[in-house]
């Protein structure tokens, strides 16, 4: 997967839920998006901790 920013990759994953809930994906292809949604969320979740751990030390220093 290429890098993409946090933003994008929520986009992403709401494209994904969209397309699964109006039953717009086949079973082949709902296999490969349920994967890329896997590695959206991962992405997702470490940009969150990555954040979030910069904050924390930025706000130790005050």
């Amino acid at each position: 997967m290429k890098k993409i920013n946090y933003e994008e990759a929520v986009k992403q994953l709401e494209t994904i839920v969209t397309r699964m809930e109006n039953g717009e994906l086949s079973i082949d292809s709902m296999a490969e998006e349920l994967k890329k949604a896997q590695e959206l969320i991962k992405l997702c979740k470490d940009k969150l901790r990555h954040t979030d751990a910069e904050i924390k030390k930025l706000l130790e220093t005050e």
